[in-house]
Protein backbone atom coordinates (compact mmCIF):
# COMPACT_ATOMS: atom_id res chain seq x y z
CA UNK A 1 0.00 0.00 0.00
CA UNK A 2 1.03 3.60 -0.47
CA UNK A 3 1.81 5.89 2.47
CA UNK A 4 2.29 9.62 2.71
CA UNK A 5 5.05 10.85 4.98
CA UNK A 6 4.81 14.56 5.74
CA UNK A 7 7.54 16.06 7.86
CA UNK A 8 7.72 19.57 9.32
CA UNK A 9 11.10 21.23 9.90
CA UNK A 10 12.32 22.99 12.99
CA UNK A 11 13.01 26.72 12.56
CA UNK A 12 16.21 27.56 10.70
CA UNK A 13 16.71 23.95 9.58
CA UNK A 14 18.81 24.70 6.47
CA UNK A 15 22.26 24.08 8.03
CA UNK A 16 21.02 20.81 9.52
CA UNK A 17 19.49 19.78 6.19
CA UNK A 18 22.71 20.46 4.32
CA UNK A 19 24.67 18.27 6.71
CA UNK A 20 22.33 15.25 6.54
CA UNK A 21 21.17 15.60 2.92
CA UNK A 22 23.48 13.01 1.28
CA UNK A 23 22.30 10.24 3.63
CA UNK A 24 18.67 11.39 3.36
CA UNK A 25 18.80 11.28 -0.44
CA UNK A 26 20.54 7.90 -0.46
CA UNK A 27 17.54 6.34 1.29
CA UNK A 28 15.15 7.93 -1.19
CA UNK A 29 17.22 6.66 -4.13
CA UNK A 30 17.11 3.18 -2.60
CA UNK A 31 13.29 3.31 -2.53
CA UNK A 32 13.33 4.55 -6.12
CA UNK A 33 15.58 1.70 -7.26
CA UNK A 34 13.18 -0.74 -5.59
CA UNK A 35 10.29 0.80 -7.56
CA UNK A 36 8.54 1.88 -4.35
CA UNK A 37 8.94 5.67 -4.51
CA UNK A 38 6.12 7.67 -6.08
CA UNK A 39 7.31 11.19 -5.28
CA UNK A 40 9.53 12.98 -2.78
CA UNK A 41 10.74 16.49 -2.18
CA UNK A 42 11.03 19.48 0.13
CA UNK A 43 8.56 22.31 0.75
CA UNK A 44 10.30 25.67 0.18
CA UNK A 45 9.84 28.36 2.82
CA UNK A 46 9.08 30.92 0.11
CA UNK A 47 7.18 30.77 -3.18
CA UNK A 48 10.22 29.84 -5.26
CA UNK A 49 11.76 26.66 -6.69
CA UNK A 50 15.13 27.94 -5.43
CA UNK A 51 14.53 29.34 -1.93
CA UNK A 52 18.21 29.86 -1.15
CA UNK A 53 18.86 30.88 2.44
CA UNK A 54 15.08 30.98 3.15
CA UNK A 55 15.33 27.20 3.27
CA UNK A 56 12.50 24.75 3.68
CA UNK A 57 9.57 24.13 6.00
CA UNK A 58 9.23 20.38 5.54
CA UNK A 59 9.21 17.44 3.17
CA UNK A 60 6.77 15.09 1.47
CA UNK A 61 7.34 11.45 0.54
CA UNK A 62 4.79 9.11 -1.02
CA UNK A 63 6.05 5.55 -1.23
CA UNK A 64 4.96 1.93 -1.06
CA UNK A 65 5.43 -0.09 2.13
CA UNK A 66 4.07 -3.42 3.39
CA UNK A 67 2.31 -1.80 6.35
CA UNK A 68 1.81 1.38 8.31
CA UNK A 69 4.29 0.08 10.86
CA UNK A 70 6.94 -0.42 8.15
CA UNK A 71 6.30 3.08 6.77
CA UNK A 72 6.54 4.57 10.27
CA UNK A 73 9.76 2.69 11.00
CA UNK A 74 11.26 3.90 7.71
CA UNK A 75 10.23 7.49 8.51
CA UNK A 76 11.58 7.23 12.07
CA UNK A 77 15.02 6.20 10.79
CA UNK A 78 15.40 9.17 8.43
CA UNK A 79 18.79 10.90 8.80
CA UNK A 80 16.94 14.21 9.02
CA UNK A 81 15.40 13.04 12.30
CA UNK A 82 18.80 12.10 13.72
CA UNK A 83 20.16 15.49 12.59
CA UNK A 84 17.30 17.40 14.26
CA UNK A 85 15.79 18.72 11.00
CA UNK A 86 12.24 17.52 11.64
CA UNK A 87 10.07 18.59 14.56
CA UNK A 88 7.05 16.54 13.49
CA UNK A 89 6.48 13.59 11.15
CA UNK A 90 3.06 12.32 10.08
CA UNK A 91 2.67 8.93 8.37
CA UNK A 92 -0.70 7.96 6.88
CA UNK A 93 -2.05 5.41 4.42
CA UNK A 94 -2.66 6.92 0.99
CA UNK A 95 -4.74 5.93 -2.02
CA UNK A 96 -3.69 7.36 -5.38
CA UNK A 97 -6.82 8.30 -7.30
CA UNK A 98 -5.34 10.28 -10.23
CA UNK A 99 -3.38 9.66 -12.43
Amino acid sequence: MLYVIYSEDVADSLPLRKQARPDHLARLHQLQEQGRLIIAGPCPAIDSPAPGEAGFTGSLVIAEFESLQEAQAWADSDPYIAAGVYQKVIVKPYIQAVP
